[in-house]
């Protein structure tokens, strides 16, 4: 299997998502704007997004799909598939207590999402709806996220990736068309996550069938291999939840600051997250699978190999996305939000926060590629005491800066700060064990990448123009300036990299297929492999 090409599957789908993500939020910000309505929205979204984070892509994805790959490589797809069945039985009662529990404790919930609603007592009752609206979601892409599991380890990317296409489309279709016949509107975009995580967990069921892999209602907690996932969840669930409660620490200051500040952050951070998951997740969704099978081996030197492609992949992307978030943080927000009841007064102070996301950018998606090189090996614990740490560095920039004129910006940047000290942390305790040692040519590569780089911000500073230039715009002309901006950067950054002897072969890299996958199967983009190929020293 080659890991770029899966890579760019992943990335394909992804981009899909958060291309109609994209256009959901543009849709959110003409119809809804960012007022009281979308502030009570967005808090009431941030605790299904927080437990889906929790339960399922966060915490049990990290427990769970390396014992899943262990099983499959060691034991077959027989007790794959039982295990498979056990754990979905008992992720899916836990989660149905989980979800009656947050509907009838709604009005409550409020208050821990943002208190300050407490001196509104219509804002506080409607987000209160809301939360009762879009709590079952939790439920529905919680299983999802499980089947995704059970699809990556079997090399089937494409599918998990593309579903949360069907959550964007179903809000976009809510907000047209819904909203006009609901008071208050806004009550639209709940139904619409409460009809696309139906449809989510609906993708899944053909694609396990054809693998044979189709979870069966099977209740025993006591099985070994549940055990084994329950374990590996209790320091897992420590780590993502330091991480999401830095989010809920921020929408509680962002809430303290006025209107408008929740929704104006999470506009951005809808924008921060197209590179994030494009880049980071996709390439640590590759990688996951891959690294658990080769620590489950005792392979160090393929383990590291596959940890230094992945990180320089990363770094090669990442860097100027950055460099684009920043330069071109008010090009985007204003061609993408500005419309409708979103006004250029939202611009400007979305384009603050993204900014401030910007800073970050690199750690956020490292953190992505550098903590599997620990869930691989089933060591949860030690992601988990480094994302507490970086938590209590991100609360207490956030107090310091929300108080500076930087306002909620402030609270990005301490984001920011906080995920580059976490990636900073992961990558020198993995140097220190030896579970990854840099391979050659890091010097002049990073050199490269910051030749390249200062060539992209060069001609971005050079193209851009005024804020008034795209405040005052027709939507046409935002569209094509900037779609000629973004070819212009990436024309030069690609080029400075080619004449700096950068070609997209040498990032391809070839794995061998599980021990258990047999001739003919098909591999992670659909084509059938005949033999497994030899790794030739990581490259192809």
């Amino acid at each position: 299997m080659n890991l770029l090409r899966a890579v760019f599957t992943v990335s394909g789908m992804t981009l899909a998502s958060r291309v109609t993500g994209l256009v959901r939020e543009s849709v959110k910000a003409v119809v809804f704007g960012a007022g009281p309505a979308m502030d009570a929205f967005e808090a009431a979204f941030r605790l299904p997004t927080l437990l889906r984070r929790l339960f399922a892509e966060g915490a049990f994805s990290q427990a769970f799909v390396p014992i899943l790959a262990e099983y499959r490589r060691a034991r077959g797809d027989g007790e794959t598939r039982d295990l498979a069945s056990r754990v979905a039985t008992l992720l899916a009662v836990v989660l149905l207590v989980v979800t009656v529990a947050g509907v009838l404790a709604a009005p409550w919930l409020v208050y821990l999402l943002a208190g300050a609603f407490a001196r509104e007592p219509a804002k506080a009752t409607l987000t209160a709806d809301l939360i009762r609206i879009v709590f079952p979601y939790i439920l529905f892409v919680s299983l999802t996220s499980l089947a995704g599991g059970v699809l990556n380890v079997h090399r089937r990317f494409a599918v998990p990736a593309f579903t949360p296409v069907l959550l964007n489309l179903s809000m976009i279709a809510a907000a047209i068309f819904v909203a006009p016949h609901v008071d208050p509107p806004v009550l639209a975009l709940a139904w619409g996550v409460f009809a696309g995580g139906v449809a989510q967990l609906a993708l899944q069921i053909a694609p396990l069938a054809r693998i044979g892999m189709l979870p069966r209602p099977r209740f025993d907690w006591r099985h070994e291999g549940v055990r084994r996932v329950l374990r590996n969840m209790a320091p897992a669930i420590v780590g993502v939840s330091a991480a999401q409660i830095s989010i809920l620490v921020n929408t509680q200051l962002a809430a303290s600051l006025g209107d408008g500040r929740i929704a104006w952050i999470s506009y951005a951070d809808r924008l921060m997250e197209f590179p994030s998951a494009l880049l980071g997740a996709a390439v640590g969704t590759v990688l996951l699978p891959t690294l658990a099978r080769h620590g489950g081996v005792g392979d160090e030197v393929r383990y590291s190999s596959l940890l230094d492609w992945g990180l320089k992949l990363v770094l090669l992307l990442s860097v100027p996305a950055a460099i684009a978030l920043w330069l071109l943080a008010l090009p985007l927000v204003a061609t993408l939000y500005q419309y409708g009841r979103f006004s250029a007064v939202d611009a400007l102070a979305t384009r603050t926060a993204l900014i401030g996301y910007s800073v970050g950018l690199v750690g956020i998606v490292s953190v992505k590629i550098l903590a599997p090189g620990f869930y691989a090996r089933q060591d949860l614990k030690t992601p988990a005491r480094i994302a507490v740490i970086a938590v209590v560095v991100m609360a207490t920039l956030a107090l310091l800066l929300m108080r500076t004129p930087l306002g909620h910006a402030g609270l990005t940047l301490a984001t920011s700060t906080g995920a580059l000290f976490n990636a900073t942390v992961l990558l020198v305790l993995l140097r220190r064990r030896r579970r990854y040692v840099p391979g050659p040519g890091w010097p002049a590569f990073l050199a490269k990448i910051a030749v390249a780089g200062g060539v992209l911000a060069a001609v971005l500073v050079a193209v851009t123009g005024p804020a008034s230039v795209w405040l005052d715009a027709s939507l046409a002309a935002r569209v094509v300036r900037l779609g000629l901006i973004v070819i212009a950067g990436a024309a030069a950054y690609f080029g400075a990299l080619a004449l700096l002897g950068f070609r997209p072969r040498d990032f391809s890299r070839r794995e061998d297929l599980p021990a258990q996958a047999s001739p003919g199967e098909p591999d992670a983009c659909g084509s059938v492999r005949l033999v497994r190929p030899m790794l030739r020293g990581g490259t192809d």
